[in-house]
């Protein structure tokens, strides 16, 4: 299992190798200088949009305005969840875009450190997650074999550690090698997700407990739904989802 740790005895030496090995940011490539951020400067980490209500309890996109808790945005008209309801942290844009990017197809888990900043000061995502078991995405075993590590794992991991959620479990498995979503449309994703999960074989679910998947960031809810869709025919009544980003 990948784990970031940040040993305090680093805080002492980063003066040092900030000197050697100067920070820049993730994003425009400006010098950081600050500790907080470690990889995002000031005026990238002013870009960051934070989720808050009012928002789609579907997907957890932000309504910009007044809206009613209920209503569903454009994003999940033809989903069919699932799943109960959805929350997310930030909007996938700009520096946020090249944190889950660096992450997912770089392999810089050092990036993560900023990820945790972001999720740490979005308060809603927190308290949705209270009392929750966080069911991460799964990766096919190639391609986490490939990648080292799964960064749905990484952030779930993450959020145990900042919110209430009462632990995480690797439920489920991937055990179709599926193509990448990403340049799919909707129906292709559908098709290319058809039995792609399966209930981990070592998983106890009980069926009075709540389940929260977790992505790095909601697209169009389909992997999200596949899941749901596992968890949910094994007998899971309540199964909602949260992820770090909406895209």
């Amino acid at each position: 299992m990948s784990r970031c740790h940040h040993h305090p005895a680093a805080r002492w030496l980063q003066p040092f190798v900030d000197l050697l090995y100067p920070r820049s940011c993730a994003f425009c490539g400006e010098g950081v200088e600050g500790d907080v951020f470690p990889h995002l400067c000031d005026s990238c980490v002013g870009r960051v949009r934070w989720v808050r209500p009012p928002a789609c309890a579907t997907c957890g996109h932000p309504f910009f305005g007044e809206a009613d808790e209920d209503r569903v945005c454009p994003h999940c008209l033809f989903l069919r969840p699932a799943f109960g309801t959805g929350c997310t942290g930030v909007l996938v844009r700009g520096p946020v875009r090249a944190l889950v990017h660096g992450l997912k197809y770089r392999g810089q888990i050092h990036l993560l450190r900023d990820m945790r900043e972001i999720l740490s000061r979005a308060e809603p995502l927190r308290a949705f997650l209270a009392g929750a078991v966080l069911v991460p995405v799964p990766l096919h075993p190639r391609k986490r074999r490939e990648r080292g590590f799964n960064q749905s794992l990484l952030l779930a991991e993450t959020l145990a550690g900042l919110s209430e959620a009462t632990e995480v479990e690797e439920g489920l498995v991937k055990t179709a090698d599926t193509e990448s979503q990403t340049l799919f449309d909707r129906e292709k994703r559908l098709r290319n997700l058809k039995n792609a999960f399966a209930i981990s074989p070592d998983f106890s679910l009980i069926r009075r407990k709540r389940y929260v998947l977790i992505d790095d960031v909601f697209t169009t809810g389909s992997t999200l739904n596949a899941c749901a869709r596992v968890l949910r025919r094994r007998g899971a009544n309540r199964v909602d989802v949260a992820t770090f980003g909406h895209g």
